[in-house]
């Protein structure tokens, strides 16, 4: 098992966003490239679901969409939310278990988040700008547009530069025991039937 810099991270999230618009397709099926179960296989069906996510969102603000359809795809959306919760929590077990022989040093701290879902973040992230930059690329648009969304795309760029270095260094952390890595998991009542009583009710 390996630690993974926000270098080497990011091109593996760019190749999932890359790959998703080859097809644009919310429907077509993920090709993941990289072995299974691997923190490198993680991270691209992570990124993965983010992209399709990020498509199914703007297609249900469509204000002339089907009653029937946008309840589809809410259902859809609220599954797709839950299967990247699935995802961080198997990126977060990674780390976890490679991070689990580490002395704590006597005055170790915790972090306000984990690793994957600092890493959830840096996903999204890279959504922001891939779409931002096509914004600044338009050419059907006023040049005010542009130089809007240019304004819009150096602060995600610094933002992503800030991410990448608050992550690289909260690993570095675990890594010599300065702080000491916590799960929790999410446990999402709304999706649980037995904890929700919109759905047990109706049993």
């Amino acid at each position: 098992m390996i630690i993974l810099s926000t270098a080497a991270i990011l091109p593996i999230f760019n190749q999932a966003i890359v790959d998703y618009h080859k097809f644009d397709d919310v429907d077509h099926s993920c090709a993941n490239p990289y072995e299974e179960k691997t923190i490198e296989w993680y991270l691209y069906y992570k990124a993965w679901i983010d992209t399709v996510q990020w498509h199914l969102e703007d297609l249900i603000r469509d204000p002339n969409i089907d009653p029937v359809e946008a309840l589809a795809l809410k259902r859809r959306i609220d599954k797709s939310n839950q299967d990247r919760t699935d995802i961080v929590e198997m990126i977060d077990g990674y780390y976890l278990l490679l991070f689990q022989r580490v002395e704590s040093q006597p005055k170790a701290t915790l972090n306000t988040e984990s690793p994957a879902w600092a890493i959830d973040r840096l996903s999204i992230l890279q959504l922001k700008i891939y779409h931002m930059k096509a914004e600044v690329e338009r050419t059907d648009v006023s040049e005010e547009h542009r130089a809007k969304c240019q304004a819009k795309l150096d602060v995600l760029m610094e933002q992503n530069t800030d991410l990448c270095t608050a992550i690289d260094q909260l690993m570095e952390c675990y890594k010599t025991g300065e702080k000491v890595m916590k799960v929790y998991k999410q446990m999402k009542m709304y999706n649980d039937p037995a904890l929700n009583p919109v759905l047990y009710g109706q049993k």
